[in-house]
């Protein structure tokens, strides 16, 4: 029997785990601060803690079993529901924020449809995943290989849901009505599992970009709700103001035809 790691929950444990969270951290931050509303909601995955840095009055975390992180200490509401039926009516919610929630859900396409439907027009879904063409997903795929013909193969990332690939996905968000805004990736240093090891191929977190940009070992994309027929409108304050008509002179034909009389 191979020395799985089975679970999503450890895999963060990891030198790697930590590598990969501390990457999604800083471009999430980046990404919600300046997304505003009233109602944020992240799914699944407590410890990213993905709304910490945005601004809006109601924020939940939802996850789809039980888990100890489940109590949160911060303004978050927490709660346990399944991803493809959330108890949210539609267009009522400003930002979902799904951190690996559709490749480790049973039905990602129900998930990713649930979080359209919830979405208010406009709003803005934020994703992070793990890309299946990548030095990680490399080992992932061989070591599968070696469980099935031989045994003993031991996984790098974590065996359950299915790793959804970067140009998949956004053809999915497509077809939903999405619109990306920002897409990017991350995380080019090799599956090692020892944290000096990462420290020494930190380099490649600098080539990456410029030599193998969609080679990463994570993604990251935002996209946003388009709602076709619907047009925004501004403030009432901002109407342009009416433009008053400028005098027109008249000529009084019939006072003029006396003065002339008169001086006849």
């Amino acid at each position: 029997m191979s020395d799985q790691i089975i679970d999503l929950h450890d895999f963060f444990q990891t030198p790697a785990g930590q590598y990969l969270l501390e990457w999604e951290r800083a471009h999430v931050d980046a990404a919600v601060a300046d997304i505003f509303g009233y109602h944020a909601l992240q799914l699944g995955v407590p410890e990213l803690d993905g709304l910490r840095a945005n601004r809006m009055p109601h924020q939940w975390l939802a996850t789809d079993h039980i888990t100890a992180d489940l109590n949160t200490t911060g303004p978050r509401t927490a709660f346990m529901t399944d991803f493809s039926a959330l108890p949210f009516s539609a267009s009522s919610i400003d930002l979902v924020l799904l951190p690996h929630s559709l490749e480790f859900s049973a039905d990602p396409h129900a998930t990713l449809r649930e979080v359209e439907r919830v979405l208010v027009p406009e709003g803005r879904v934020v994703i992070s995943g793990l890309n299946p063409y990548s030095l990680w997903g490399l080992r992932q795929q061989r070591a599968h290989l070696y469980n099935r013909f031989a045994g003993g193969g031991k996984l790098f990332l974590p065996d359950c849901g299915e790793f959804i690939g970067y140009w998949r996905l956004r053809d999915w968000l497509q077809l939903l009505g999405f619109e990306v805004e920002v897409g990017t990736f991350g995380c080019y240093r090799p599956a090692v599992d020892h944290e000096r090891w990462l420290q020494r191929y930190e380099w490649m977190d600098r080539a990456g970009p410029r030599w193998w940009p969609i080679l990463g070992a994570a993604y990251f994309l935002v996209a946003v709700k388009r709602v076709r027929g619907m047009r925004l409108l501004g403030a009432a304050w901002k109407a342009a103001p009416v433009r008053g008509a400028k005098p027109v002179s008249v000529i009084n034909r019939a006072t003029d035809f006396q003065i002339e009389e008169s001086k006849e």
